[in-house]
């Protein structure tokens, strides 16, 4: 699966395009009193205005070989998270290691370098060395039944997890990382889960599709339809 757009909802605009735009350094690809978008390697992440709102997970993958270059970049931009003795989290049974920061909204952002994936480049890290987003974090009140949905209508298959607490489903280029929102926090700081509202477009051997999240409802469509 590939994410080729995700849309969350931040409660600042201004914030938004000062922190990824200015800081970081994302290309801005619209931007009005109520949204702005920016260019995330091959996905679209864009931002809408909402009065409330709650902090998302999610994952941009990055060459094979750019942890460090990364982490050297973010250092001085962001608050790296650590737990207590590294920023820089060796995931084995991944074959991947990854950094973790929040963004203006406290939204926990991670960059993951997946060995199998085999991308490498050479030199400092740079935003345009971003992949993807590769993750959406779903915290949910039952992870079998979403799984089953994703499954059945999408194809994609347990990546990892025992879908009881949690359970990332899909491939490497785009997971959904299903987790019990009452009985589970994200990983590295222990920050509480909350239900994401998100809409998303994704491309699966060239089909694409929307899928919707809200409290109330959790929908895919097939995008011609």
């Amino acid at each position: 699966m590939v994410i080729k757009e995700l849309q969350i909802f931040t409660d600042s605009i201004k914030n938004v395009a000062a922190f990824y735009g200015d800081l970081l350094g994302f290309k801005v690809l619209q931007r009005d009193e109520d949204s702005i978008s920016f260019q995330a390697g091959k996905t679209v992440l864009r931002f809408l205005y909402s009065p409330h709102t709650t902090p998302y997970h999610f994952a941009f993958n990055i060459p094979s070989n750019a942890i460090e270059e990364a982490h050297i970049f973010l250092q001085g931009k962001v608050d790296i998270l650590n737990d207590g003795y590294t920023e820089i989290f060796d995931f084995d049974t991944w074959n991947a290691r990854a950094i973790y920061f929040y963004d203006q909204d406290k939204n926990i952002v991670e960059c993951i370098a997946r060995k199998n994936l085999s991308i490498y480049k050479e030199g400092p890290f740079s935003i345009a060395d971003i992949l993807g987003i590769s993750e959406m974090g779903m915290p949910v009140d039952d992870i079998q039944s979403y799984f089953d949905q994703i499954k059945n209508t999408l194809g994609l298959v347990q990546y990892s997890g025992n879908k009881t607490s949690f359970c990332a489903q899909g491939t490497e280029t785009g997971l959904f990382i299903l987790i019990d929102k009452n009985n589970r926090k994200w990983f590295p700081k222990n920050d509480n889960a909350f239900e994401a509202n998100f809409k998303m477009i994704v491309s699966i051997q060239g089909q694409d599709f929307i899928i919707k999240n809200t409290p109330n409802d959790f929908s895919i469509k097939d995008y011609k339809n």
